[in-house]
């Protein structure tokens, strides 16, 4: 049995020392919170810096603006100092008439039609974006059209230009010559010859590069085939046969994330689906007959797909990766090769068996105009657009 004065006593002390753990814990724990608040303020008001890829682009080459979206630079409207100034036209050249028709797109009329060299293939802007070449196949030469004032300079000697690419970096015109069976590097000003690459396929035609700028794909027309090309080599690194009897690659188009590359085949009714950097075997998508020419929207989202051979234009959703849509000229047509308006409103195809244009609603794909032009419509060109610097063809800008 405990004394009294020694229960008193030890309840005493029990108190104290409750007191003096509380004032401890309570210490640690305002210490601890006040830290944590601390630290929390801190990571409020300075969040951790993202990351952002760089890609490691070929050397010369702008630089990537984003790289998930090759085509950022496209927007709706965001025309370069060079160019914002440049009435808006759409150029079509006239593969049997010898002629470029001018058409004013706020008027849906031709106001001028140009007489150029024999068999005009495609209207091409330049790297810089300066001028406009239209290539004589035929004619073995090249006219330059001064976008700004329409005036029309002096042909240049240039063989067999079915077709007109320039590197990412500015430095070379690469002609595509497709009858001398040939890659034809050039200087990209002067079109002073540099480099010519032989290649073994037939009829090389259309092509597009790869995000970094490093390689391009070349599709072959006549023989089937798809060329990989080293661009700072100048050099074919990969050829593939496309695993169709008959097939007919024409236009080339890279996705916006730069992962596949997109292949026309006027004579498989679609569109083959490449992996660039493995350049394996593709898959096929079916779109129509003639598929011909691809066209990336302005908010890189969709490829509008001319089906030449049926008059109609499929749309293919990129995150989807599928076809949702698609659009039937009214009365049919041949839907070739074009390019989309400035604010992309407008999808604009030239008719190559119809000799006429056509202008097309991109949010309904109703036609807005059919334009009456010379014979044998193909690489139509509209410009300006939006974009830093021109890859060649009718317009891909990046």
């Amino acid at each position: 049995m405990h004394h009294p004065i020694e229960k008193h006593l030890r309840r005493t002390l029990a108190a104290g020392a409750a007191l003096l753990s509380l004032a401890v814990l309570g210490g640690c724990d305002g210490d601890s919170r006040d830290r944590a608040n601390e630290a929390l303020a801190t990571k409020a008001a300075v969040p951790p810096a993202e990351k952002k890829p760089v890609v490691d682009g070929l050397p010369g080459m702008p630089p990537v603006l984003d790289p998930k979206d090759v085509y950022a630079a496209d927007r709706p409207g965001r025309l370069s100092p060079v160019v914002k100034d440049f009435p808006s036209r759409v150029y079509v050249p006239n593969t049997n008439s010898n002629t470029v028709s001018v058409i004013d797109p706020s008027t849906y009329e031709v106001i001028e039609t140009i007489p150029v060299g024999t068999q005009p293939q495609h209207v091409v802007p330049s790297w810089d974006m300066k001028t406009l070449w239209v290539n004589n196949d035929k004619g073995n030469s090249l006219t330059p059209i001064d976008p700004r004032t329409g005036e029309v300079g002096k042909a240049v000697d240039v063989h067999d230009p079915y077709n007109l690419y320039f590197t990412p970096n500015g430095t070379y015109a690469i002609v595509m010559a497709s009858l001398d069976r040939e890659l034809v590097f050039r200087d990209a000003h002067t079109m002073k010859r540099m480099k010519t690459v032989p290649v073994s396929c037939y009829g090389v035609n259309h092509a597009d590069f790869s995000l970094d700028g490093r390689y391009f794909i070349v599709s072959c027309e006549f023989s089937g085939e798809l060329l990989k090309v080293d661009t700072e080599r100048m050099k074919v690194i990969g050829q593939q046969k496309l695993p169709f009897y008959g097939a007919m690659p024409q236009d080339v188009k890279v996705s916006p994330d730069g992962k596949k590359f997109y292949v026309a085949d006027m004579m498989a009714d679609g569109v083959w689906v490449l992996d660039g950097d493995t350049f394996g075997r593709p898959t096929f998508l079916h779109t129509g007959k003639g598929c011909h020419g691809l066209y990336v929207s302005r908010d890189s989202r969709e490829m509008y797909i001319s089906n030449r051979g049926e008059g109609t234009i499929s749309v293919f959703d990129f995150a989807q990766d599928r076809l949702t849509k698609k659009w039937d000229l009214p009365g049919g047509g041949s839907p070739d090769m074009g390019g989309v308006s400035a604010d992309g409103k407008v999808l604009w195809l030239s008719g190559r068996y119809n000799s006429e244009v056509y202008a097309i609603d991109t949010r309904t794909g109703v036609q807005l105009a059919r334009i009456k032009v010379g014979s044998g419509p193909h690489g139509l060109a509209v410009y300006p657009q939006p974009g830093r610097y021109s890859l060649g063809h009718t317009g891909i800008f990046r």
